[in-house]
């Protein structure tokens, strides 16, 4: 494989950098493949639950899928807990991260908050506040994180749901992280359009 010759990027020459750029694009291209990868790797973890992680991801963009999402909060669904794996104490913040560039900002701030409005459903048996939501009450997102909580997330444990395999929502993850990022001409795909 071809590969520039310096070793600081100060010392790079345009044409190395035209070579960068061309491998990189071929890098971005891969991505929804990655996390497909990504989400497969969580079929063997969640300790202590009925079902596993990817099982878990599934049911939540089932449910967001069934209830009429878009493509964005669907792939939303799929994905925001695959941070999990490399960031436990701040998965929501990294899901979010993955997402940011790809689908609109109401998604980005639904992922990025759902750990903290999930709290309502458990935090009091550890202890722990529940209602931090709160402070976000009068966001323009708050019912939309709140419907995401309790409609896709957590209700999503069960071991007796109609569960689609990940080849279901492929499509949908090679549309999302296909589109240009922040591209607002295509961040409003419908959902139809996303599976042709």
């Amino acid at each position: 494989m071809e590969h520039v010759a310096f070793t600081a990027m100060q010392d790079g020459t345009q044409a190395e950098y035209a070579l960068l750029h061309a491998l990189e694009a071929d890098y971005m291209r891969a991505l929804p493949q990655r996390i497909l990868a990504s989400l497969e790797r969580t079929a063997d973890t969640l300790p202590g639950y009925q079902i596993n992680r990817l099982t878990h991801a599934l049911q939540s963009a089932a449910r967001a899928e069934a209830d009429g999402a878009d493509v964005d909060m669907v792939v939303g669904a799929l994905v925001h807990d695959m941070g999990d794996e490399l960031a436990p104490a701040n998965h929501a913040s990294f899901a979010a991260a993955l997402l940011r560039p790809y689908v609109r900002a109401e998604v980005t701030w639904v992922v990025e908050k759902h750990a903290l409005f999930q709290m309502q459903y458990y935090a009091h048996h550890l202890g722990q506040e529940r209602d931090g939501r709160l402070r976000y009450r009068e966001h323009p997102w708050f019912d939309s994180c709140q419907h995401f909580c309790a409609a896709y997330d957590q209700n999503s444990f069960d071991p007796d749901y109609p569960t689609p395999p990940l080849a279901h929502f492929a499509p949908l993850v090679h549309a999302v992280f296909s589109r240009t990022p922040y591209d607002p001409a295509v961040l409003q795909e419908p959902l139809e359009s996303a599976r042709a």
